[in-house]
C-alpha cells in the first residue's frame, strides 16, 4: 500500500539518477509582489504551449516564497528566527546546488520557515510550514512540492492540528467553510492517487494531492490555489483568540509534537537532503529547521506515539506504510464527511 509519501520519496531519490546538468545556485530576488498580491488570479494557456522541460524551467518556486512573506506581513509582524543564524543556506556537496532557507515568527506564529533547491534542469523542492504557537489551536500551513521536467508532486494543506474525525467540534471550527475552497481547486488539481491512512490522519478534508505533468496551465493552478490556502490561514490567524487554560495549552503542544515527531521520522525529503548534503547535516535540517520543535516541544518518542512501528527488536520500522486502508480517490464527500471504512 503506497501513501503520497512513497510516491514522493520515490521521486526524490530520482535527483542522483538523472542525467547530470550544469547546476545554477540560488539567490534570493527581492522582487515586490504586493502590487498584484490582492488581484484575482486567472489561469492563462499559452497558443503554444513549451515542452516540458521547457515548462517545468520557467517555473519557480521562489515567487511562492515571496508572496508568503509579503503576504504574511499584512497580517502580522515577521521577524527573523534565531534558526536564521545556523540555517540560512547550505552549498550541496556537488559544490554548486544551494539549499535556500528562510525562517521567522510572530505573535501567533512560532515558526513560518521555507526551504527551497531549484537546479537548472528543472528540478525543485519547496517545503513550507507555518506551525502556530501552542497558544492556538489553529491548523498547520503545509506546502510540500516537488518538480523535474516530467513530473510534479504536489502537497498542499491546512494540517488539522487535532482528530478531525473524532473531534468534530475541532473540525467545524476550521474546516466546514472551507470545504468549498478544497472543492474547487480539487477540480484542476485532482486526487493524486493512492494514499494510505498513515498520512490520511495528518491531512485536512480540504487537501491537495496531486500529480501532474509541468505545463503553464497546471503550474498556474497551483498558484492560485497557494495563494487561496495561505490567505485563509492568515485570516484564520487574524481570528484565532489566545488559549489561556492551561491543559488546553499543553493539549495543543502535544499534538504540535506529535505531528512535528512523525515527520521528522517519516519525511520524504530525508533521502534527498542525505544525497545534497550527507547523513549528520539533513538530520540536523530536519530535526532542527524542517521540523524544529521535535527535541523541545516534548519528550515523548516516536515510538510513545506510534507504537505500531516498533520492531521486535526495538527499532522503528522505516517503512512508511505499514498499517491501514489504501485511497485511490478522495475519501471525503462533498461535504466533507470521511467516507473511507478504515482510517486508523
Amino acid at each position: 500500500m503506497e501513501s503520497c509519501y512513497h510516491h514522493f520519496s520515490s521521486s526524490l531519490s530520482s535527483i542522483h539518477t538523472l542525467k547530470k546538468p550544469s547546476l545554477l545556485p540560488i539567490t534570493v530576488i527581492n522582487t515586490n509582489l504586493s502590487s498584484s498580491s490582492g488581484r484575482r488570479c486567472y489561469i492563462v494557456t499559452n497558443m503554444m504551449k513549451p515542452s516540458m522541460q521547457e515548462a517545468a524551467s520557467a517555473f519557480s518556486y521562489k515567487k511562492f516564497i515571496h508572496f508568503a512573506l509579503e503576504e504574511t506581513r499584512k497580517h502580522t509582524h515577521l521577524s527573523p528566527s534565531p534558526l536564521q543564524e545556523n540555517f540560512s543556506h547550505l552549498m550541496a556537496m556537488d559544490g554548486k546546488t544551494e539549499l535556500q532557507m528562510l525562517s521567522y515568527e510572530a505573535s501567533k506564529i512560532r515558526l513560518l520557515r521555507s526551504l527551497c533547491v531549484e537546479q537548472s534542469d528543472g528540478i525543485q523542492v519547496l517545503d513550507l510550514g507555518i506551525f502556530p504557537r501552542p497558544e492556538f489551536d489553529l491548523p498547520i500551513f503545509c506546502a510540500n512540492f516537488f518538480t523535474t521536467a516530467t513530473m510534479n508532486i504536489i502537497v498542499l494543506d491546512l494540517n488539522p492540528l487535532h482528530d478531525i474525525i473524532n473531534q468534530r467540534d475541532y473540525k467545524e471550527k476550521y474546516y466546514k467553510c472551507l470545504i468549498p475552497l478544497g472543492l474547487k481547486h480539487a477540480e484542476l488539481l485532482p486526487w493524486g492517487g493512492k494514499i494510505t491512512s498513515e498520512s490520511l490522519r495528518f491531512f485536512s478534508p480540504i487537501v491537495i494531492w496531486t500529480k501532474f505533468s509541468p505545463s503553464e496551465s497546471k503550474h498556474s493552478a497551483l498558484y492560485c490555489a497557494f495563494k487561496e490556502y495561505l490567505k485563509v490561514w492568515l485570516e484564520l490567524m487574524d481570528q484565532a483568540t489566545e488559549e489561556t487554560r492551561g491543559p488546553q495549552i499543553m493539549c495543543n503542544l502535544e499534538a504540535q509534537h506529535r505531528y512535528l515527531t512523525w515527520r521528522a521520522e517519516k519525511d520524504p525529503g530525508h533521502q534527498v537532503l542525505t544525497r545534497l548534503i550527507g547523513e549528520t547535516r539533513a538530520k540536523e535540517t530536519i530535526r532542527k529547521f524542517l521540523f524544529n520543535g521535535v527535541d523541545e516541544l516534548g519528550s515523548k518518542t516516536f515510538l510513545d506515539y506510534f507504537p505500531e512501528y516498533e520492531c521486535e527488536d526495538g527499532t522503528i520500522n522505516r517503512k512508511r506504510s505499514v498499517i491501514g486502508k489504501s485511497f485511490e480517490s478522495r475519501p471525503w464527500d462533498s461535504r466533507g464527511e470521511f467516507i473511507g471504512d478504515n482510517y486508523g
